[in-house]
């Protein structure tokens, strides 16, 4: 018989044995590289906002004279009305005087300064001017006042001749009181006002509504004035008993600051208010020129202050917890961005407010987890900005997932996430004008 070469079993099995374990290196390998490879990072949108709308009231203005008011810090609040030529300001004056004096005299609020005796020359502005027709108090023989109880005489019942005697005790001369009052104008930017004398009897002591809105803001940053001005009765040795000449003095907020009248001025009023708004005191500061009479007047400065208040809107930026993003994983668990707090501002009138969001390249990431930030620009006013985090947690999707969907979402040497850092700017603005309605446009 012819003999059969027969081959080990061994060498038959050896290489489907070295296949299989092949295969299951390659599988163990995929599974392992499916498990360990890293995510690119989710993709991030961001989610427009509109903000809310709201009508405002016009200003009420007297149909006379010239008027402006502003509140303070609030420069976009800045209105006026009538003629914006200088106009005899009367016995606003007196605040000129007082600044002037306490540049040269300065008193801390609680002092009482140096006394001050009054001397035959301020003894006979008493009857110089009453013959004028001019406000005066008595001021008897050796009468011994200090600087703040003259003020006080000077500011609160708009005495003439105590006008007079704390010039002449601070500068010598009325002269040399006109010099300084010049040069105190010139230093604070009051370019068309001018002053002659200490009193305001003389109508060529002019100035403008908007120098004196200034003036009116000075006057309530030194803290003696804004007492004296603020102060509705007052008894004062040798004077008597002095009653505020402003009888708006407590009314709709009024705190000062200063009356005046002359036939060629009209009735005349420097005033300021406060307010609260959105849980902080505004101030605004006005002023009247060239009214019939002060009843009607002080009518007149009610009104417009009423509708200067109502400007004032609270502003909501955001809500805590409001969206402005959203994270999108490949295995669809998506989270939003929000806002981790509140934020809102104060504003007056029509506003401009623009919302720029930013947020983080972010794979995985907690609850609470901080992720970005949206800034809110608004106009005349300090930049606002509030964190984002994140609404909910992004988890890893597990094991399953990656073996069942093979390198989906995977991190490669280019990817940075398509749209991980977002941005988006837009604003809208309101028209503009001298009662403007408030339109705020926000977006993020």
């Amino acid at each position: 018989m012819p003999r059969v070469d027969r081959s080990p079993r061994s060498a038959v099995r050896r290489p489907v044995t070295i296949g299989v374990v092949a295969v299951l290196l390659l599988a163990v390998g995929y599974l392992v590289a499916v498990a360990v490879v890293p995510f690119a990072p989710a993709s991030a949108t961001t989610t427009t906002y509109s903000a809310p709308t709201s009508t405002l009231p016009d200003l009420r203005f007297p149909g006379y004279g010239a008027t402006a008011v502003q509140a303070t810090g609030f420069p976009e609040s800045l209105r006026t009305s009538g003629d914006t030529k200088p106009r005899s300001i009367a016995s606003i004056t007196k605040v000129v005087t007082a600044l002037v004096v306490l540049d040269a005299k300065p008193l801390a609020r609680g002092e009482s300064g140096p006394a001050i005796r009054f001397d035959p020359q301020m003894q006979a502005l008493y009857a110089e001017y009453l013959a004028q027709n001019g406000e005066v108090a008595p001021m008897p023989d050796g009468l011994q006042l200090s600087e703040y109880q003259t003020m006080q005489v000077m500011l609160m019942k708009s005495a003439n001749n105590y006008a007079g005697a704390l010039a002449l005790w601070a500068f010598g001369s009325m002269d040399a009181y006109q010099r300084a009052a010049s040069a105190w104008l010139d230093e604070h930017g009051l370019d068309d006002t001018t002053i002659h004398e200490p009193t305001g009897l003389d109508p060529a002591n002019q100035s403008t509504a908007t120098d004196l809105v200034r003036l009116g803001q000075l006057a309530l940053a030194d803290p003696v004035v804004e007492e004296i001005v603020g102060t509705q009765q007052v008894t004062v040795p040798g004077a008597g008993q002095i009653e505020n000449s402003n009888k708006l003095l407590g009314l709709d907020g009024i705190e000062g600051i200063k009356t005046g009248t002359l036939d060629q001025a009209g009735a005349c009023l420097l005033f300021a208010a406060a307010y609260q708004r959105g849980g902080r005191q505004v101030t605004v500061v006005g002023v009247m020129l060239g009214g019939k009479d002060h009843p009607s007047l002080d009518v007149d400065v009610r009104t417009l202050l009423r509708s200067v208040a109502d400007n004032f809107q609270v502003v909501t930026l955001t809500h805590a917890g409001q969206t402005f993003g959203t994270y999108s994983t490949p295995w669809r668990d998506d989270a939003d961005a929000v806002a981790a707090e509140a934020a809102e501002v104060l504003v007056w009138g029509d506003t401009t407010v623009r919302a720029r969001t930013r947020l983080d390249s972010l794979t995985l990431g907690e609850r609470g987890e901080r992720v970005g930030t949206v800034r809110f620009t608004i106009e005349h006013h300090d930049p606002v900005t509030v964190p984002l985090e994140l609404e909910r947690s992004i988890e890893d999707p597990g094991l399953w997932w990656r073996w069942t969907n093979p390198f989906r979402g995977v991190e490669t040497t280019a990817a940075t996430g398509p749209t991980a850092v977002a941005r988006q700017t837009t604003a809208a603005t309101g028209p503009t004008g001298a009662a403007p309605a408030g339109r705020w446009g926000l977006a993020a």
